[in-house]
């Protein structure tokens, strides 16, 4: 199984919007789900803890498999999807693993 997890710098700076980018980001990724082969579990998750030095957005999803992960990477859905993430953010990290 494939962990892949994303962290995301918000654009908005108030905590209103903050919340409305995080709703958004979450309803256009968990759907994918449903959508995509291989995507075993999507969840997006507001950062709740020391805010001055976390990132704002967390994503934790599995995958069966690399293979799995990069045909999501690609998957049109996902790529319109990302579009909006990117709409809302300005950094990114990520990290997946092989567990």
């Amino acid at each position: 199984m494939i962990k892949h997890i994303v962290v995301w710098k918000l654009a908005a700076t108030d905590d209103s919007a903050k919340a409305e980018a995080t709703e958004e980001i979450r309803a256009v990724l968990t759907p994918l789900v449903d959508v995509i082969e291989g995507l075993r579990t999507l969840t997006v998750h507001a950062n709740e803890a020391y805010f001055d030095m976390n990132w704002d957005v967390v994503l934790l999803s599995e995958f069966d498999s690399f293979e799995a992960l990069a045909e999501y990477q690609v998957h049109p859905q996902h790529v319109a999807a990302a579009a909006v993430v990117h709409s809302h953010t300005t950094q990114r990290a990520g990290v997946d693993i092989e567990v």
